[in-house]
């Protein structure tokens, strides 16, 4: 019975190279062109160069399929998210920035993975007429919000990281942002006439982007908003906090 079993695999060992695995080896040789993975990474590094990067996320992914134990898969990774990025394909590059960071959550990569992230949600917030016709404080700030949260884990899992010390100042940018996006909804409620609901926006600002620069346009909106639900002593209240914090204030919006 021995003998019967072991002449078919004997057999098989032969038409396959004399290996068990002979066939996915010619199969994997055959993909990689006979290229080891060191090879194909500086194939897809000479892509890059070459602006074709489709070409190069191919030869990325070529390295994941057939050698993904590799360090160049690792980095591979990063690649394909950061290429697919710069093709402005955001969706796709977060996602895969969140596999990398599900499969190595301690690598001394991920940090790096981590702030990818927040840019390209920064990224997905512009428009090319920003500080000329329009602002991204006017728009869905959804993104905004993604990145200011991306940044935020970043820094709390990785506090020491070069990556999270320029996180920190676009943290600040993005509350501005975020703030300046507030208090253009408190600026609509105050047209429509709802004033509580304008106050209440404002109030959000104050705590939530404290000292930002839309501080003290909100106080001066609030106690606008005050003065028409006739709440004088609050509006008067706001307005002492308003000239106290800043004596030289004078508005820098409309209403009308």
């Amino acid at each position: 019975m021995f003998k019967i079993l072991l002449l078919p695999l004997i057999f098989l060992i032969f038409l396959t190279g004399c290996s068990p695995f002979g066939g996915l080896n010619k199969k994997t040789n055959a993909l990689a062109d006979g290229l080891n993975p060191k090879e194909l990474y500086q194939l897809a590094e000479d892509n890059i160069n070459a602006g074709t990067l489709d070409e190069a996320i191919k030869q990325y992914e070529l390295i994941l399929a057939l050698y993904p134990a590799s360090k160049y898969a690792i980095q591979a990774r990063l690649d394909i998210a950061y290429n697919l990025f710069k093709r402005k394909k955001y969706l796709r590059a977060t996602l895969e920035l969140d596999s990398f960071i599900d499969r190595y959550p301690s690598n001394p990569s991920t940090p790096y993975a981590y702030y990818l992230r927040g840019v390209i949600a920064e990224e997905k917030s512009k428009s090319i007429l920003d500080n000329i016709i329009t602002d991204n404080a006017q728009r869905d700030v959804q993104s905004v919000r993604d990145a200011y949260q991306y940044y935020v884990l970043l820094i709390d899992k990785f506090p020491d990281s070069k990556y999270s010390k320029d996180a920190s100042i676009k943290l600040n940018l993005l509350k501005n942002t975020l703030a300046k996006h507030e208090f253009y909804i408190a600026i609509y409620y105050t047209k429509i006439g709802s004033n509580i609901a304008a106050i209440n926006r404002v109030k959000y600002i104050i705590e939530n982007f404290p000292n930002s620069p839309s501080s003290p346009d909100s106080l001066h909106l609030m106690a606008l908003n005050y003065d028409a639900i006739n709440a004088k002593k609050l509006a008067a209240d706001v307005r002492i906090i308003l000239t106290s914090s800043y004596p030289n204030y004078s508005p820098n919006y409309s209403i009308d």
